[in-house]
């Protein structure tokens, strides 16, 4: 993994709480600050890139129980480094484009809601829901352990997490 310029990894936890099932309201652009050189999340970062090819594969045709598509991907400007959600994404000749999912927080080079176009190498995650439950998000699950009990134990319950 790139160091970033902060030593920290800046992590959003949104697009994949679009919505909640007991009504609680949350903000859909919460982000945790976790180290860059922490072990869980440099292990979950390995871990997605590992399994990618078979993601991607899905992605291609995904079966009817299969939604939320999504692409965690990193970038960096002289602010900093942000990971952000990208969906929809689609391939392209030199990677892939996307839109970019949440509002930047550090990195001050994109916008919400912008084109965002990035190559294989700055993707950090991937996940999908498969009949109400969360599959791939694996930083997620890594960011579950520097976030405050309720605030995991909400994602997990209304967002389908069993990590």
């Amino acid at each position: 993994m790139r160091p970033s310029l902060s030593h920290r990894l800046v992590l959003a936890l949104s697009l994949v709480v679009a919505g909640t099932a007991s009504g609680q309201k949350r903000d859909d652009n919460e982000i945790i600050m976790v180290s860059a050189q922490d072990r869980e999340m440099v292990a979950a970062i390995q871990k997605a890139r590992s399994s990618l090819d078979t993601f991607l594969e899905l992605a291609r045709n995904p079966p009817p129980e299969v939604s939320g598509l999504k692409l965690k991907v990193m970038v960096k400007d002289s602010n900093g480094t942000e990971h952000f959600w990208v969906a929809p994404f689609k391939p392209t000749a030199t990677g892939f484009e996307g839109t970019l999912g949440n509002e930047p927080r550090i990195v001050k080079s994109v916008k919400y809601g912008q084109l965002l176009t990035f190559t294989r190498a700055d993707i950090t995650d991937w996940g999908y829901v498969k009949n109400g439950r969360q599959v791939g998000s694996f930083t997620v699950c890594a960011m579950f352990k520097h976030a405050p009990k309720e605030q995991a134990d909400y994602y997990r319950k209304n967002h389908g997490f069993d990590c």
